[in-house]
């Protein structure tokens, strides 16, 4: 049976036949997490943009807040809209207002913790929001995969803070954080290598209450 024959321009509209002396097109840089010192570490300098980012913690309030809301006030004050799902604590709103986030921007949305990882997936998905922040404890590895894809539909940032006891558990997110003793560590970044160097965050006070 002869082979088909495919027209080259075909190809090339395709994109399957790579073009000696043309560069692949450089992958969107991410959001800067407000530290230089992590996003020097971070592929693309920063947060990946359409994509899930697990920050793992062995327990609440040891500094997961103050490791995002540099990038959740940088966007709030552009005006751009940031959920927080069925967050654990109260968040205290003087507390927020001067780490220099802008209420006005900033969705809570109760919901129990059932309810908690479908409204996570909907505002991920929904494009309406810049960044989604959810405490999906008792996701499992399709769980995960659908908010991955629904960050990627909605072009958002989208955090998970889980325990720390799931890090030696396969994630499909695109960047794992973990909180080691004082010291942040990346576990896993899509598109480079683990940095072997650790991040310290600067000394601040926690803000939930």
């Amino acid at each position: 049976m002869a082979a088909e024959v495919v027209p080259l321009e075909s190809l090339l509209s395709a994109r399957t036949v790579w073009r000696a002396g043309r560069h692949a097109a450089s992958a969107p840089l991410g959001e800067s997490t407000g530290f230089a010192a992590l996003d020097a570490l971070l592929p693309h300098g920063g947060w990946p943009h359409g994509s899930l980012s697990e920050v793992l913690i062995p327990a609440d309030g040891v500094g997961e807040l103050a490791l995002l809301l540099p990038t959740l006030s940088r966007l709030t004050q552009a005006g751009r809209l940031v959920a927080l799902i069925a967050p654990p604590f109260c968040p205290y709103a003087p507390a927020w207002q001067r780490a220099g986030v802008d209420l006005r921007h900033l969705e809570i949305i109760e919901a129990p913790s059932r309810g908690a990882l479908w409204a996570f997936e909907q505002c991920l998905r929904s494009a309406a929001f810049s960044a989604v922040l959810g405490w999906p404890s008792n996701a499992d590895g399709p769980s995960l995969r659908r908010l991955q894809v629904a960050a990627d539909s909605g072009e958002c940032l989208g955090f998970a803070v889980r325990d720390s006891r799931h890090a030696n558990n396969p994630s499909p997110a695109a960047l794992r954080i973990e909180r080691v003793e004082d010291v942040w560590r990346v576990r896993k970044c899509r598109g480079a290598q683990v940095p072997t160097q650790a991040f310290a965050l600067p000394s601040v006070r926690e803000l939930a209450c």
